[in-house]
């Protein structure tokens, strides 16, 4: 049983009632369009401070106007408790779509932050790539060069190359063709014995004192008196015409992996030259701005508070019109009687 008694209908309450329903439309006059716009005045939503803090953020009161009309125009409010209802849904709506612009504001900034960097990023790794072909083209040259023996320079790129990790698994394979392809005797630090024996020679005598011309200077490891084997070369003549046909194979296979290294590299920059004039696409700039800032989780909590809110407000508003429905209609009922 409730404890507040129900108010007992008469006829004047009724009548009243009755004048009230025929009057509860939206504007329809310039006067009662002015009375909307001088509403929100009256409860202090819409005062001049309000309109000048919207202005510093960058916001249009009149858009905050058409808002508040249109909601107006929707709940038609009857009396000063549903006008502050309807106000106060315009201010809880314009907060939530004030924080959608919040987040999609920091979104944009750091979408075009990271496109600034996007385009430096990609010109890195094309400058990266086109150093890397170019040395690899020396390499693919010095190595089509008939009776080719890897030098210790050609041997110190490679090992650069394959330490940066720029060919990957065929860089483990190129390094040790080049290390096949050294001169007989060559140590992994590609010095062979007759190079390391005149280096001692040498310090030897720039520690003694002894100076000798390097005409005079025998050469460890080769006699240039003997005649040389057909098929030959005189600068390796430890290396005979079998041994020159035995290395031509791997050689072969190392020119071939340095061209189509260099091919990979072209067909790279090409790659990568198009997706930087194409622009990203919507999922890598999805991933770009997504949401990593310190205050994206406090921006969504205040975008659910207002919606809440706006929420609320509308439930109120629904119930007061749905009770002044049953209480019109009530009033009809006892009339008819």
């Amino acid at each position: 049983m409730s404890l507040v008694k129900s108010p007992r209908m008469t006829k004047e309450k009724v009548s009243a009632n009755e004048r009230n329903r025929r009057l509860a439309h939206g504007a329809v006059t310039d006067d009662g369009r002015e009375r909307i716009r001088a509403a929100h005045l009256r409860h202090g939503f819409y005062a001049q401070d309000e309109e000048v803090a919207m202005r510093a953020l960058g916001e249009d009161p009149a858009q905050f106007q058409e808002l508040l009309e249109g909601l107006w125009e929707t709940y038609i409010p009857t009396d000063t408790a549903q006008e502050g209802l309807v106000i106060r849904l315009a201010r809880a709506t314009w907060l939530m779509n004030r924080a959608d612009r919040m987040q999609e504001g920091y979104a944009v900034r750091q979408a075009e932050g990271i496109s600034s960097g996007r385009q430096d990023r990609l010109h890195a790794q094309m400058m990266r790539l086109k150093m890397t072909e170019e040395r690899l083209q020396r390499l693919a040259q010095s190595v089509a060069t008939p009776h080719y023996v890897t030098p210790r320079e050609d041997l110190e790129k490679m090992k650069c190359l394959h330490g940066e990790g720029v060919l990957k698994d065929m860089g483990e394979i190129a390094l040790a063709l080049f290390c096949e392809l050294q001169a007989p005797g060559t140590d992994e630090d590609g010095i062979d014995g007759f190079e390391k024996a005149r280096r001692m020679v040498q310090q030897a005598k720039e520690i003694f004192g002894i100076g000798r011309s390097q005409e005079t200077e025998p050469d460890i490891g080769a006699n240039p008196n003997e005649p040389l084997e057909e098929g030959r070369d005189a600068r390796y003549p430890s290396i005979t015409a079998a041994g020159w046909e035995a290395r031509e194979r791997p050689r072969q296979l190392l020119e071939n992996i340095l061209m189509r290294q260099v091919e990979t590299c072209i067909e790279q920059r090409k790659a990568i030259l198009k997706e930087s004039l194409k622009g990203p696409s919507p999922y890598e700039r999805a991933a770009e701005i997504a949401p990593t800032h310190p205050n994206a989780r406090l921006m969504r909590r205040m975008q659910d508070s207002n919606f809440r809110e706006v929420r609320r407000l509308t439930n109120m508003l629904l119930k007061l019109k749905r009770y002044e429905r049953k209480m019109g209609g009530v009033s009809r009922d006892v009339l008819e009687k």
